[in-house]
């Protein structure tokens, strides 16, 4: 019976890690939905429409995207969806690897949120509804992206700052002993 006990809480364990990771996730995934639902009712993607947040910086457009990242890739769409499932597997490995930091629960949530809520454009409209644009000179603007990217960058920031703060820290005590 005491393993039964043991299990019902090894189980239990597992998914309250999740919470992070879920709540994360599907918080991205919704707020994302619900932008670019926002966008393609309000911003007329065929007249190229923009509407200045703050004059020569910011900027709302309805732009669609059929590749990855900075249009690289485009009309691969079966690979990227594909590629996606992979970052999912991935994503799902590294957190059991990894579910004793929340720091790590909570970056992996973005990333799987931010790549869920790009697939779904993916397989609803073919290619990714974008929308923010920044203007980094007065005459260059950085690509249009979305929320879902953000939060794959934030996501991805977060676990380069783990690893290499992990990294240091098995660095020094190692020259500690």
């Amino acid at each position: 019976m005491a393993t039964l006990d043991g299990d019902l809480q090894k189980g239990t364990n597992y998914v309250r890690s999740a919470i992070p990771l879920l709540g994360i996730s599907i918080l991205i995934i919704c707020l994302d939905q619900l932008t670019k639902i926002v966008v393609a009712q309000h911003i007329d993607y065929y007249n190229n429409q923009k509407i200045v947040v703050i004059e020569g910086f910011f900027n709302l457009r309805h732009d669609r995207n059929s590749g990855a990242a900075f249009s690289l890739m485009q009309g691969q769409r079966t690979l990227l969806i594909v590629a996606t499932i992979l970052a999912m597997v991935f994503i799902a490995y590294y957190y059991f690897q990894f579910r004793h930091s929340l720091w790590m629960r909570v970056g992996l949530g973005f990333i799987l949120g931010g790549a869920i809520g790009n697939l779904i454009d993916r397989i609803r409209y073919g290619e990714v509804i974008d929308f923010l644009q920044f203007g980094i000179l007065p005459k260059y603007k950085w690509p249009t992206f979305n929320l879902a990217d953000t939060a794959i960058c934030i996501g991805a920031a977060m676990l380069i700052i783990y690893t290499t703060r992990t990294r240091k820290l098995n660095f020094e005590e190692t020259f500690e002993n």
